[in-house]
């Protein structure tokens, strides 16, 4: 389709669902730092969707509801998960057994850059423009000094490694544009729906891949994890992220990998008493200046 409209804008209310989102995935990487030291990345990944599956459906029992629609649905489903767990989940926890964690999330923080494009090219009300592009560029900035130059000293790691991360970037970004057409439905079904293809799609790779059932007992850390992880970094997080993406569309989504490494600093700061550095404050201030020039209210009020 061709572009011919702008995407939908982000009111205050969704800004701070963005932000509850950021702090939710910035949390995940202390969470999965310490289980996937004990657990096998396709298993945690299988594990982190299952679980997340069965909460959704009990709290949808819980509301004398549950998950139905359509086989063309199912299969949209089964298409998300696809994209939006199995893919870049699978290939972020490769990925990070060669690379840090920094130039991890540099990578990662290029999913806006790649559904901007997606966006434009496949859908009617998401297409480039000026202050986008500036406001991700400058996001994209805000990122790698936020990371610090220490980073980049992973890129003598394992290419394979990098390609990896990239990829789940790019599937992220389509997964943004798929997920529109989830517009009508609930952001709880879609997150329901989503999960529940995602587990019964990973079950079998996990289960051959891994043989879960005769790994050790995780430790009681790795544990409240891998529940952490899928209770509150998936179930309840993809139940944000639809709510967004159905009001504000796919671009506007994706900038949450924006603020993903600051809330992951920040908790890094409180949790781990690790200490900010003036270039970590530098970072966040070039990505609060690209989200106001994207979100452009301010920018309209002084001209």
């Amino acid at each position: 389709m061709t572009p011919s409209a702008s995407s939908p804008a982000m009111n205050l209310k969704t800004w701070s669902l963005l932000a509850l989102l950021a702090f939710i995935w910035g949390g995940s990487f202390l969470f999965a730092r310490i289980a996937v030291l004990e657990v096998p990345p396709l298993t945690l990944v299988f594990f982190r969707v299952a679980i997340a599956a069965v909460a959704l459906h009990i709290y949808l029992a819980s509301r004398g509801q549950r998950l139905s629609g359509s086989g063309g649905l199912w299969l949209a489903f089964a298409g998300m998960g696809l994209l939006n767990n199995i893919i870049p989940f699978s290939l972020i926890f490769y990925g990070q057994q060669e690379i840090g964690a920094g130039l991890a999330a540099i990578i990662n923080a290029m999913t806006p850059i790649w559904t901007l494009l997606i966006a434009h090219r496949f859908t009617a009300d998401e297409h480039l423009s000026t202050s986008k592009i500036v406001g991700i560029v400058l996001g994209f900035t805000g990122v790698a000094a936020l990371i610090g130059p220490d980073a980049i000293g992973g890129l003598s790691g394992s290419t394979l490694a990098q390609i990896a991360v990239l990829g789940a970037t790019i599937s992220y970004g389509c997964a943004g544009v798929f997920g529109k057409r989830f517009a009508a439905v609930s952001p709880v079904q879609t997150a329901t729906g989503q999960l529940t293809l995602s587990s019964l799609i990973m079950l079998p790779i996990a289960a051959f891949a891994d043989r879960f059932w005769f790994l050790d007992l995780p430790s009681l850390p790795a544990i409240l994890s891998i529940l952490a992880l899928a209770l509150v970094c998936t179930a309840f997080a993809y139940i944000l992220f639809f709510r967004i993406l159905a009001s504000s569309g796919a671009v506007n989504i994706s900038l949450v990998t924006l603020l993903v490494p600051v809330s992951a600093i920040i908790l890094g700061a409180i949790v781990l008493g690790e200490t900010l550095k003036p270039m970590q404050f530098a970072g966040m201030a070039f990505i609060l200046l690209g989200l106001i020039i994207i979100d452009g209210r301010t920018i309209r009020r002084y001209t």
